[in-house]
């Protein structure tokens, strides 16, 4: 027989297996003996009063267990077409490997280094400033979440399976822990080893990779795509192209505008990292300044309407850091990442507001690139405000909403370091009256949120993409260009790892069938 219940654990208790086999045997009024297994379906914290786990479990009684092993067989792939993949993020890897289910050859095209290699660009950001244009936290193999973070919660269930993208990240390396807990977590420092192994799947199936390799142009003839341009100078034929470059590639944007393909604006959200010490927020979530030592970090989600727009935190961090996430030397971006221990004395967040129409009037005349010109001017402001360097502008929390300059500022984890500057001035009027509005607010719901303790660092401008490539509903083509997929979040279909995960196998299906009709 098998039952599922949901018990109720304290933290101390945790990894108390046979504590929890008794209570699920009381709770089912069933003798423990008769539980021949006890397996957890989902983990979650409770801190709504006092902090606890609840953990769903499936229960054996008087029958066996026999795990399922869910890992996917993949099959060297068959001699001819192929689909070319631009991006190796998210989107890119999972596409290659739907395609590669399919019989079907990927070839990934990738701007960026090796997940390995990648690494040097990045710690020369950190260490002197400099910004590798092509390899840094946001390009490179594995994609902007490689290096900050890989946090896998997604609210996006409808567009795919989220449990076989979980799987396939298990069957790669990944902690079995985040198929069971609510908002699972790898962490920056065990994903780049995943991403080698996805890698190696791909490559011992068929499949190609070709590094440092920038798709510069399109090959298309009577509105059917015959190939791509890399660096300017090689061309690949190809009839499919899964365009999954992530939102932070503007080249590829101004790349189709000179083709005439049909692009929009779309709504976004812009703002600041606020950072607070995570014992801070320890104490405010879990109601205690004693709390056990299995209770993780504490995170949090905050959302309100403001009086003329949406705020929202985004990309939480407990137990993490801030990095620097522009991709040009003279731009500066933060954002947020956490290792798997999340044990940084630091919590940090996106605090951004919803960005339209009405607040890109000054660029109205850029058409469907007005509000990405809105991001490009705030982030080359913060890039002066640090005095042209990846020193970050920051001001405490109270100081803003006081509308005065911060005299001293509170440590930080931003490495390349930060520097007082009066964001109440200079950022965007709309923005400034937007997040002032929001942290009156969001100190309501946690009080001590908005107190000097907290730091706004900026800029936070990544949250999506401003532009959106349209495509078929059904058939994930643009409808200007026959083969051509936009996916994920580059062409505003997708935001975070898993639902670009979800949105690369959906393009892939799509592409298969162009391939292979039958």
């Amino acid at each position: 027989m098998l039952k599922q219940i949901e018990l109720a654990i304290h933290p101390d208790s945790l990894y108390d297996r046979a504590l929890h086999k008794k209570l699920a045997a009381k709770k089912l009024q069933a003798h423990v003996n008769e539980i021949t297994a006890l397996i957890p379906l989902k983990r979650s914290v409770d801190a709504r009063k006092s902090a606890a786990f609840r953990i769903r479990y499936e229960v054996y009684i008087d029958e066996p267990y026999l795990p399922v092993k869910k890992d996917i067989s993949y099959k060297p792939v068959k001699q001819g077409r192929h689909v070319i993949i631009a991006g190796f993020g998210p989107a890119g890897m999972f596409a290659a490997l739907k395609l590669i289910e399919a019989g079907i050859k990927p070839v990934v095209l990738e701007r960026g280094k090796n997940v390995r290699d990648r690494r040097f660009d990045i710690s020369a950001i950190q260490r002197n400033h400099g910004v590798n244009p092509d390899s840094n936290y946001c390009f490179g193999e594995g994609g902007a979440g490689a290096y900050s973070d890989g946090k896998l919660f997604t609210r996006s269930t409808k567009r795919g399976d989220v449990k076989r993208i979980l799987n396939i990240l298990v069957q790669h390396g990944a902690d079995p822990d985040i198929l069971i807990d609510a908002h699972p977590h790898i962490g920056s420092n065990k994903l780049p080893r995943i991403v080698s192994a996805i890698r190696e799947t791909i490559l011992s199936n068929g499949g190609e990779i070709q590094f440092n390799s920038r798709v510069t142009d399109l090959m298309i003839r009577d509105h059917r795509l015959e190939g791509v341009v890399v660096n300017d100078c090689v061309e690949v034929p190809g009839q499919e192209l899964i365009l999954a470059t992530g939102h932070s590639a503007v080249d590829v944007y101004y790349m189709l505008r000179k083709h005439n393909i049909r692009l929009e604006a779309k709504p976004f959200a812009m703002g600041v990292r606020i950072e607070h010490p995570q014992k801070l927020i320890n104490e405010i979530q879990y109601h205690s300044k004693n709390y056990s030592s299995n209770l993780p970090a504490a995170a949090y989600t905050l959302t309100c309407q403001t009086s003329e727009r949406g705020a929202f935190s985004f990309c939480m961090c407990p137990g993490g850091i801030i990095v620097p996430a522009a991709t040009c030397p003279d731009e500066q971006v933060v954002n947020g990442m956490s290792v798997s221990g999340r044990n940084s004395p630091f919590a940090n967040s996106g605090f951004v507001v919803s960005v339209g129409e009405k607040d890109w009037t000054d660029y109205r005349q850029e058409n469907e690139f007005a509000g990405l010109k809105l991001r490009m001017a705030l982030e080359k402001m913060a890039f002066e405000l640090g005095g042209h360097s990846q020193v970050a502008p920051a001001q405490k929390a109270m100081d803003f909403l006081n509308g005065k300059n911060s005299t001293t500022l509170n440590p930080s984890s931003y490495i390349p370091g930060i520097i007082s500057a009066p964001l109440h001035e200079r950022l965007p009027r709309f923005m400034v009256k937007g997040l002032g509005e929001a942290l009156t607010i969001f100190n309501k719901k946690m009080p001590g949120f908005s107190s000097n303790d907290a730091q706004l660092i900026g800029v936070e401008t990544r949250t999506s993409s401003p532009v959106r490539i349209p495509r078929d509903r059904t058939t994930f083509m643009h409808p200007d260009v026959h083969g051509l997929f936009p996916c994920a979040e580059g062409a505003g279909h997708a935001g975070g790892i898993v639902s670009a995960a979800i949105d690369g196998e959906n393009c892939a299906a799509a592409a298969a069938k162009f391939v292979d009709p039958t």
